[in-house]
């Protein structure tokens, strides 16, 4: 085994020992929020991820991750650095790292990380040479997208209501 690959199976294990962002948390007062539930069915990974997201001088800011759950070194570790690289980010920043991070895993190897932009994240090159742990990997990266999805959904909706409020109040 090579140095950078023994270098990136320390940062795989660091991370599955202390996990960053572990804890699910309440969101804040103000902003907007989502969860989700993933399960790998293959192997009993599972993750239950929130994230908490505010608007800060005109751009929406991914304030916290937060998570809890049971699986491999490789689904605990991938993340524990999601949480580093998203948190304090824009949406956009954020959507830049997961496709990044998607892109590398999904590429069976063929990828080389770019390391500004997926820091830690970068120990899961090799993992895409293992088929089956593709889907560790990405466990938590997937409730990541979905948690945001359904927070953006929620606060659209929140938007649409507060104006039709507005309206009624105008009417009268």
């Amino acid at each position: 085994m090579g140095s950078l690959d023994q270098l990136y199976q320390q940062i795989i294990l660091d991370h599955a020992k202390e996990k960053h962002g572990f804890g699910l948390r309440e969101p804040g007062p103000d902003g907007y929020s989502g969860q989700c539930h993933q399960l790998n069915p293959l192997c009993g990974d599972e993750v239950t991820l929130r994230v908490d997201v505010t608007g800060f001088s005109g751009s929406d800011v991914v304030r916290d991750v937060s998570w809890s759950g049971d699986g491999c070194s490789i689904s605990q570790a991938a993340t524990s650095t999601l949480y580093d690289l998203v948190v304090g980010g824009t949406l956009d920043q954020a959507g830049t790292v997961v496709a990044a991070f998607r892109e590398m895993v999904r590429s069976r190897g063929g990828i080389t990380p770019d390391e500004e932009v997926l820091g830690d994240a970068s120990a899961f090159a090799g993992v895409g040479r293992h088929a089956n742990r593709v889907k560790c990997a990405m466990l938590g990266w997937t409730a990541f997208e979905v948690a945001l999805r359904e927070a953006q959904l929620t606060d659209r909706s929140e938007q649409a209501d507060d104006q039709s409020n507005d309206q009624s109040l105008e009417a009268r």
